[in-house]
């Protein structure tokens, strides 16, 4: 199974102001967490964000914060437990015209959003990132977590929570991998600036 990316969302989990110098290998995550983003607005994928208690820890890195179409403040650990999903897979809307106008088995069902795929990457890996990823595997998402673009303040942290997250049916991928699956082709319109971006 490849990612599709009229499918997905990308999901960028608190890239903080005041975080990221405790990170591992921060440098490198953050770097990768922004080729993400951009990558998804060449791909046309929306691009959320959670900020973990900001009053504290400050609001996202701004690079990372200029590529989300909102971010979402939290004082959960998981940003589903605040309102990510709602905005992940919004309520279905109503058909339109007059619901006594045809028999209810000849009616059209109700519009939703069709993306089910959540690509997301973030820190910390083993709090944050994986309890809002195993919330959304628990809401039936399909969760794809970038783990060059994922971190901890420690690699054992980092790494624990990627064995849980790959037990728990989420797929463990890199950000070329994303890169290269929602382009598909080197014949996609995207391909050259894709290409720059990974290089």
């Amino acid at each position: 199974m490849l990612l599709e990316a009229d499918q997905c969302h990308l999901v960028l989990v608190d890239y903080q102001m005041r975080l990221m110098p405790a990170i591992f290998d921060n440098a490198h995550v953050l770097a990768n967490a922004v080729r993400l983003g951009k990558l998804a607005q060449l791909m046309n994928v929306p691009v959320w964000g959670t900020e973990q208690n900001p009053s504290k820890l400050g609001e996202n890195v701004p690079e990372v914060r200029a590529l989300c179409a909102k971010t979402l403040s939290k004082m959960q650990f998981s940003g589903v437990e605040e309102g990510l999903g709602e905005w992940l897979r919004p309520p279905a809307k109503p058909v339109g015209g007059n619901a006594r106008s045809l028999p209810k088995h000849l009616q059209k069902p109700a519009q939703t959003d069709e993306r089910s795929t959540i690509v997301i990457a973030g820190c910390e890996a083993h709090i944050c990132l994986m309890q809002t990823a195993l919330h959304l595997l628990e809401d039936e998402f399909d969760v794809w977590v970038v783990t060059d673009a994922c971190s901890s303040r420690t690699e054992r942290n980092r790494d624990a929570a990627f064995d849980r997250l790959a037990g728990a049916g989420a797929e463990l991928v890199t950000t070329e991998m994303v890169a290269f699956e929602w382009l598909r082709s080197a014949e996609h319109p995207a391909f050259h600036e894709v290409q720059a971006l990974i290089k």
